[in-house]
């Protein structure tokens, strides 16, 4: 990564939530870089060395699920990543995370940033609140990998992505994922998800034009992820 500023100090969930007299901290000690596509910024079992905030671009948090790789999460504008290398247990990152695009990220390095914790109580209590969410959706995803069929865990993963990064003018998901990457997401193989995208497509639920995917009927492919 290449060293360069970007960030304005409002946009992440740090500067948002962070006292007006601590921003002056925060800019000193903060890092910012540039991530080209492709390229990863933490490898899993690396040495825990603090957090990263998306300024803008799209990073995907991911980890070994065997031979194959399972993606957590994504990371978009303003989003924290690293921060489950906080805990008692490690020292080590129980993820890696990898720009999907050119991305712009700020670098807080830990001990600062549990010392901004401790002097920003409203960051931590959200923080908490934004924990507490990411263990329900871990929690809900392991159960979708043990008892959901996968053509249900694809109709969550898609519907999961419009609500995270929304639509284009197109109608499209406003994120463009290789089938690999989407097959990550949903828990399952290439070859199955291909598969599966197939069927969804014959059954006039989405469309899929190169690595741009439309939900057609949205009503539809709710009704395969079990929830009202």
């Amino acid at each position: 990564m290449k060293k360069g500023k970007c960030c304005d100090l409002e946009a992440c969930l740090m500067c948002r939530l962070a006292l007006k007299e601590w921003k002056p901290a925060i800019d000193s000690h903060r890092k910012n870089f540039l991530a080209k596509k492709g390229e990863q910024i933490i490898q899993e079992g690396e040495p825990v060395t603090g957090v990263y905030f998306v300024y803008s671009g799209n990073v995907k948090v991911h980890k070994k699920w065997g031979d194959k790789e399972l993606i957590i999460r994504f990371a978009n504008d303003g989003k924290i990543f690293g921060h489950r290398g906080l805990n008692t247990k490690t020292t080590v990152y129980p993820i890696s995370a990898t720009a999907l695009e050119e991305t712009s990220l700020c670098f807080i390095d830990l001990e600062f940033f549990k010392t901004t914790l401790k002097v920003n109580h409203d960051l931590a209590f959200n923080l908490l609140l934004f924990f507490a969410d990411e263990l329900l959706e871990s929690e809900k995803k392991m159960r979708n990998l043990a008892l959901m069929p996968v053509k249900n865990r694809l109709a969550v993963a898609l519907l999961q992505l419009s609500a995270q990064f929304g639509l284009t003018e197109a109608g499209s998901l406003n994120i463009a994922l290789s089938k690999q990457d989407l097959a990550a997401f949903t828990g399952a193989t290439y070859e199955t998800v291909f598969r599966m995208t197939t069927e969804l497509i014959n059954e006039q639920l989405i469309s899929i034009s190169g690595k741009n995917i439309r939900i057609i009927n949205e009503e539809k492919l709710r009704s395969l992820t079990q929830e009202s």
